[in-house]
């Protein structure tokens, strides 16, 4: 069986999370899977109710969530950062589906996330898989 994925990907620093959106397609179709949709939303905050829906959609078979939650001069993005790694977290469990978290930060630059963006991209198609692969029946 074909595994069947959801890209889920915010628009903030577009230019950064474009490139992870890329690249976690490649990974995805290099390692079988079928890329069925790619979900855009404002910003990382906002992933948690979208991958909520996509999971439950009994067409998607794992989800990666992909964006950056830059350092900012307040604590707002290590907040953020938390809430939105442990609701993802929640989310995959309720549903039982892999989700592989390709979220760059909270707290790191945009120089650093320009270094990070493929690896943490492929890294998440990676994880999810091969959790998917684990889940599936033995015969």
């Amino acid at each position: 069986m074909k595994p069947r994925c959801a890209i889920l990907a915010a628009e903030f620093a577009r230019a950064i999370v474009d490139v992870m959106v890329a690249e976690a397609t490649l990974e995805a179709e290099a390692a079988g899977a079928e890329v069925v949709s790619v979900v855009r939303v404002p910003g990382a905050y906002e992933t948690p109710l979208l991958a909520n829906r996509l999971l439950a959609d009994p067409c998607v078979d794992l989800l990666v969530v992909l964006g950056f939650i830059e350092r900012g001069q307040t604590q707002h993005g290590e907040v953020m950062g938390h809430v939105v790694h442990s609701k993802l977290i929640d989310i995959q469990l309720t549903h039982g589906k892999p989700l592989g978290i390709g979220i760059i930060g909270p707290g790191a630059t945009t120089e650093q996330a320009e270094v990070r963006k493929v690896d943490y991209a492929r890294a998440a198609v990676r994880a999810a898989l091969h959790n998917w692969r684990l889940l599936q029946p033995r015969t």
